[in-house]
């Protein structure tokens, strides 16, 4: 890409003001503009002030690697003080993105882990709600034996997990030969891409792109395939099937969402962040009976919660309890309500502005990750070795009493709620789509039949490079109107939750054919399956298809959108499905266009390795269109012509 062609998508960068005027949701458009009337500065203000973005930056043609440079790209300087030419930049640059990814994921991921193996292991007294999904993970890992108890079985998939995560002597990847489809194995191994571990991959890459190292494009983008199946198993598959093994499975509920969902005679409490453990905590303390009676006795109606990011989703599909109000780029919209009292932010997606705005207002906010600390908030946190994980509860109730204590001190005057709220449905997983439509068979045949065209994992982050979530609803508008089945979760499921996609009465803006299937098993045109972490269930439902249509993956009409992705996780997620032989498409332009060597990697390059490509189309109506283009394309190689 050259810098005109930078200079010209810089253009499409929306101001605050366009966001205000065009954003989908009425409640964020009044509460940007409450904020603004009480000179409560936001990310969509901090957005502007950063005009123009850095051209290099955006080309990924800028190097900080070493002391050297800074060194960036241009006519005049096609090189780096070491050597390094555009190819060898840019390549290095988004490498590091992808280890970071793994390590953001693996970190949160790693908690689970150590929660099974200690609550298994009786060090921490939390019951295994999942047993199903301990002993089917067990078979197919193939260390189920009919004389050890279900904890026995917990504990030793822990640790094949964790070893998974951080094995430094090579050996065989157990979750990735237990759970990936052959021929995606097949394809890995003679690319020699299967990782060694989370931890050595990231490890390696930090260390082939220090001062020095590796000089070779092509050979780094293997290295970023090695980083992007580490992810993929490591840091989402492994923490997903934990995650169930403790929590339990998805249970399908309705659910109350948006700003009007914040009732003012309860005690608030959000949680923020992206583990599940505490929140799961913070649940089972809010309901104890005591904390109820000291919430009613300082004059509340009693203790409510709430989801921002991923820790309240993965709450809310297991207990039905906490209603999702934001993802991590809106965050300070509900902080600016006024009506929270204690704001409990656990890792990752926590922008330190928060406590901004925090200042503002009565809210506490609560840290409870070592990882993750924010000058001025209180911090009750697992310590770094996580040898406290035994005093949870006892942690979650010291929360929640704080909450209360700081109940009386809200203003009324401070609070302003928007009056918007929506029911919405909440829980799929596999099992229960099974369960849906009596088989994967119908479903698949559904498919093959053509009254469903296909499915879109539609997730990732937001991103003020356009306007708030509107992306999001335009591509899902064009999927359900051509009869594509669209699956959510994470912060680009917030949107489709609040604005009614997650229910019934979303089938209006279905096609013919969704519309006949669904209406008739009552189900939403949307399926909301949970956290971020969930685009394991996403892909699992994926792979159940494949192998009930005798197809490879490569073939299905399925794909992997992220439009408004915005992190280094937000590249690995998408590389996760690329891996799988699924596009992944987006509307925001990824750091690689000052090299064409790997924007042609990304983009052309990697269908004939993998089976799949990145699409990147800025225009989110032309996004969806391209994916339908896509799946007719599959279909029709396939012979499903829908008659």
């Amino acid at each position: 890409m050259s810098f005109d062609a930078i200079n010209e998508y810089r253009k499409t960068f929306p101001s605050k003001q366009q966001v205000i005027e065009q954003t989908p949701d009425p409640g964020v458009r009044a509460m940007l503009n409450h904020l603004d009337k009480a000179g409560i500065p936001t990310a969509f203000d901090r957005f502007d002030a950063q005009k123009p973005h850095c051209s290099f930056g955006l080309a990924g043609t800028c190097c900080r690697i070493c002391n050297m440079g800074p060194c960036r790209i241009t006519e005049k300087s096609p090189k780096g003080v070491c050597g390094a030419d555009a190819h060898v930049m840019v390549a290095r640059n988004i490498l590091r993105w992808v280890a970071a990814g793994v390590a953001a994921h693996g970190a949160r991921g790693r908690e689970v882990l150590l929660t099974l193996k200690k609550a298994a292991s009786g060090e921490l007294a939390l019951p295994l709600l999942g047993p199903e999904k301990v002993l089917a993970t067990a078979k197919a890992f193939g260390i189920y034996q009919e004389d050890k108890t279900v904890a026995e079985l917990a504990e030793q998939l822990a640790d094949l997990l964790l070893e998974d995560m951080s094995r430094a002597v090579p050996a065989t990847h157990r979750t990735i030969t237990a759970m990936a489809p052959p021929e995606r194995v097949e394809t890995w191994s003679k690319l020699d891409i299967i990782p060694i571990s989370s931890y050595h991959e990231v490890f390696e890459a930090l260390h082939r792109t220090g001062t020095g190292t590796d000089g070779d494009w092509e050979n780094l983008m293997k290295q970023l395939l090695r980083c992007g199946l580490a992810f993929s198993w490591n840091s989402v598959v492994g923490p997903s099937i934990a995650a169930d093994c403790l929590y339990g499975p998805p249970k399908r509920s309705q659910i109350e969402t948006n700003f009007a969902s914040i009732k003012e005679e309860y005690v608030n409490i959000a949680l923020h962040g992206h583990s599940p453990v505490l929140p799961s905590a913070l649940v089972q303390a809010s309901r104890d009976q005591e904390l109820v009676d000291l919430a009613k006795a300082a004059g509340a109606a009693g203790i409510r919660l709430y989801g921002i990011c991923c820790s309240g989703l993965s709450s809310l599909y297991r207990y039905g309890e906490v209603h999702p109000l934001s993802n991590s780029l809106g965050a300070e919209l509900i902080m600016g309500t006024g009506a929270l009292d204690a704001w409990v932010a656990d890792l990752q997606d926590i922008y330190p502005a928060i406590m901004d705005v925090a200042a503002c207002f009565h809210t506490k906010v609560i840290t409870t990750s070592d990882s993750c600390r924010l000058p001025g908030a209180i911090h009750m946190a697992f310590d770094h070795q996580h040898s406290n994980m035994d005093q949870i509860l006892d942690q979650a109730k010291d929360i929640v009493r704080l909450a209360i204590r700081n109940y009386p001190a809200r203003q009324k005057e401070n609070v302003y709620i928007p009056e918007v709220s929506i029911e919405a449905e909440v829980g799929f997983s596999v099992e229960n789509i099974t369960q849906a439509f009596g088989s994967l068979d119908e479903l698949a045949a559904l498919i093959k039949s053509g009254k469903i065209k296909g499915i879109v994992n539609l997730v990732g982050c937001n991103n003020p490079k356009v306007v708030y979530e509107q992306a999001i609803l335009q591509v899902a508008d064009i999927l359900l109107a051509n009869d594509i089945i669209v699956l959510t979760n994470g912060c680009a499921s917030f949107p489709l939750l609040k604005l009614g996609y997650c229910s019934q009465k979303a089938l209006a803006k279905a096609g013919p054919g969704l519309n006949e299937v669904l209406g008739a098993q009552k189900l939403p045109p949307v399926w909301h399956m949970g956290e971020c972490l969930d685009n394991a269930r996403a892909s699992g439902l994926f792979r159940a298809l494949a192998d009930k249509s005798g197809q490879p993956l490569t073939r299905m009409p399925v794909a992997f959108a992220s439009p408004e992705w915005s992190n280094e996780k937000g590249v690995g997620a998408a590389l996760s499905f690329r891996l799988m032989g699924l596009n992944s498409y987006h509307c925001i332009q990824a750091p690689v266009q000052g090299s064409d060597k790997v924007a042609n990697f990304f983009g052309k390059d990697t269908q004939d390795l993998l089976g799949s490509v990145m699409v990147v189309v800025t225009d989110p109506q032309g996004l969806g269109q391209k994916i339908v283009e896509d799946l007719e394309h599959r279909r029709n190689q396939l012979g499903w012509d829908g008659q």
